[in-house]
């Protein structure tokens, strides 16, 4: 039995609607990027080693070592439970955003093993957007500047992970980046198109490019597009590529279904 589908693409293709539609459809669990504790994926949470936790306060000691969790010898500690001077120190400490690659790589490869032991054993299949494919090059290819090949190797240790789900992606290209950031701009407002211009073009990626602006953004998310299509192809997981699913959704939707049952 297929336990996870994952759809994938650029921001604005119709992940989450297309992965909500499919965890309808076939009685699946829908886990939407940044909906809290996902179950496969580090959302907003900081890693601390017992070094760098020694160096907070008696009391914030406390009080993160009450609702961490333990793990790769250091502590794993949801932000949302803090605020103030300890939350703007626990910040630092981001998993994402500020943890070395050495660091990062074996806290998402445990959380993904330990997601698969969960849904082998849960009697519904899961249905993600995105974490698969996005997430990993977000970090290898934005943050960290790494070169295919080394995204390539990271992916296929979550692909060898959760092999055991049968896992299926859904990949929604997307022709025209430009105008479909443009369309998502009313909605998403212009503080969401500067974060991630700034992130696209602030990271080892786009400096080592010189990117930057609009322009810069639509580059580096053309690039990551190409590269995604290629591990994909390489990686060997079952896989369907629609192309600009919008312009035909009811038929890309059937035939989605259709693969999948």
């Amino acid at each position: 039995m297929r336990k996870l589908i994952i759809t994938e693409g650029l921001p604005c293709s119709g992940k989450s609607t297309t992965a909500k539609y499919i965890a309808d459809t076939l009685d699946m669990k829908f886990i939407d990027e940044g909906s809290g504790d996902h179950p496969a994926d580090h959302e907003f949470h900081a890693f601390l080693s017992k070094e760098q936790l020694s160096e907070l306060r008696a009391d914030e000691k406390a009080a993160v070592a009450l609702c961490s969790e333990q793990k790769n010898g250091g502590f794993i500690v949801p932000l949302e439970r803090f605020s103030g001077e300890l939350f703007d120190k626990l910040l630092h400490y981001k998993i994402y955003d500020f943890l070395p690659w050495e660091t990062e790589r074996p806290l998402m490869l445990d959380k993904w093993q330990e997601f698969t032991e969960k849904a082998q054993k849960s009697a519904k299949g899961y249905v993600f957007n995105c974490v698969f494919l996005q997430n990993p090059m977000c970090e290898t290819m934005m943050r960290f500047g790494f070169d295919t090949a080394a995204s390539q190797k990271y992916i296929k240790e979550i692909y060898d992970i959760i092999r055991p789900l049968e896992p299926f992606v859904v990949y929604l290209k997307t022709d025209n980046i430009a105008a479909e950031i443009k369309k998502a701009v009313p909605e998403r407002g212009e503080e969401w198109l500067t974060g991630v211009i700034d992130y696209h073009c602030g990271g080892e990626y786009g400096k080592s490019l010189d990117l930057s602006g609009f322009d810069g953004y639509i580059s580096a998310l053309e690039e990551r597009q190409r590269r995604e299509l290629d591990i994909l192809r390489k990686l060997g997981i079952d896989n369907i590529v629609i192309d600009d699913i919008k312009s035909y959704s009811t038929e890309a939707y059937s035939e989605i279904i259709s693969k999948l049952l």
